[in-house]
C-alpha cells in the first residue's frame, strides 16, 4: 500500500523538525523505552548513543524512501531479519513504536496534532 502524500510531508516535516536536535531526540526515545519497556533493555548491547545515531540515521533514511516503497521496504525487511537475530519479537515492534510516539509528542509539543500522529 502507497503512503497517503499528505501523511508523507507530515512526516518529513515533523523529522524536518528533530533532525536538528537528533542526539537529544535519540536520547529521549531511549530513555522513554526503557521507563515504558525496561525488559528490552538486555536487547541493547554497546553504546546507546552510537545506537541512537544510527537510530536516527535509518529514520532519516526511511523518511527520505517514504515515495519509493520498491526501495524502502527491501532494505526495512532487512533491518526486521538482523534484529530478529537479535531476539527481537513481533510484540517489541509495538513497544518501541509506542516509544517513538511519546518521544515525538514531547520534542514537538504542540507540533505534533492529531493529523502528524496518525501519518
Amino acid at each position: 500500500m502507497m503512503m497517503q502524500p499528505h501523511h508523507a510531508a507530515l512526516i518529513r516535516h515533523s523529522f524536518d523538525q528533530i533532525a536538528p536536535v537528533a542526539d537529544e531526540a535519540a536520547a529521549l526515545f531511549y530513555r522513554r523505552l526503557f521507563e515504558q519497556s525496561p525488559e528490552l533493555r538486555p536487547l541493547f548491547i554497546g553504546d546507546v548513543r552510537q545506537q541512537g545515531r544510527r537510530l536516527m540515521e535509518m529514520i532519516g533514511a526511511a523518511v527520505r524512501l517514504l515515495d519509493h516503497p520498491a526501495a524502502l521496504l527491501p532494505v526495512l525487511a532487512q533491518l526486521g531479519a538482523r534484529h530478529a537475530g537479535y531476539g527481537v519479537e513481533p510484540d517489541d515492534y509495538r513497544k518501541v513504536g509506542r516509544a517513538l510516539i511519546a518521544t515525538l509528542a514531547e520534542a514537538l509539543g504542540e507540533g505534533f496534532d492529531d493529523a502528524t500522529r496518525e501519518a
